[in-house]
């Protein structure tokens, strides 16, 4: 049955906000439990993260696609499998529903429901690795989709959680994420002046990605 607008935003709003407050919510408890061990809170992280991936996408493939991700969109609009209009909305639905799962976690973790992070990552090393991330992110959702579309959300998940590990810049590897997670002064923030350097990496690893995408399932 063919959804509705409605119900492809709202489960992309639901998937967004989830998937952002795991990230940062996560972040902080393993932050808060760790006694300063950044291996056991990134440990923490990484799980929380990929585990809830698999849920989300498993939930709302078959109603809006489970995007979650402007750079995913890209990849589909460059492959011309989505309108320009639907990307538009799905993108501002990611944006909002990031920064109110960002502003959840700090406020029932007990900080400021807003603030701005300090955590800069700005520099060469982790530019080049986000473009390594997205890249990967990419290409598996296009292999892993044209080959057998029910292995989608572990893929995306294992490929997550192990790129909070194998990336210096922890694999953000989604553009809403990377604002949503400007807003919180925790484990998981990024200062805004990193946000455009990770945004372009993204886009250019998804451009990359959907080219040798298209080649490899020729």
């Amino acid at each position: 049955m063919q959804k509705s607008l409605f119900q492809k935003l709202i489960s992309e709003f639901i998937g967004s906000y989830f998937l952002v407050l795991t990230i940062v919510g996560s972040g902080i408890m393993g932050q808060n439990l760790s006694n300063g061990n950044l291996a056991i809170t990134l440990l923490a992280n990484a799980l929380a993260t990929g585990a809830i991936l698999y849920v989300l996408i498993s939930m709302f493939i078959n109603i809006s696609g489970a995007y979650f991700n402007p750079v995913v969109l890209l990849s589909d609009l460059i492959q011309k499998k989505i309108e320009l209009k639907i990307v538009l909305l799905f993108i501002l639905t990611h944006i909002i529903g990031a920064i109110l799962g960002c502003f959840t976690a700090n406020w029932y973790f007990e900080y400021p429901i807003y603030e701005l992070s300090t955590n800069n990552r700005f520099g060469i090393y982790t530019f080049f690795s986000e473009i390594v991330a997205t890249f990967g992110l990419i290409l598996t959702i296009i292999l892993v989709g044209k080959q057998n579309k029910q292995n989608l959300p572990i893929a995306v998940a294992l490929f997550i959680t192990a790129g909070y590990w194998f990336t210096s810049s922890t694999s953000f590897a989604n553009p809403a994420v990377t604002i949503g997670r400007m807003f919180t002064n925790t484990f998981t923030g990024i200062d805004p002046g990193s946000i455009l350097l990770f945004i372009l990496a993204q886009i250019i690893g998804s451009i990359i990605a959907t080219y040798l995408g298209k080649i490899l399932i020729k």
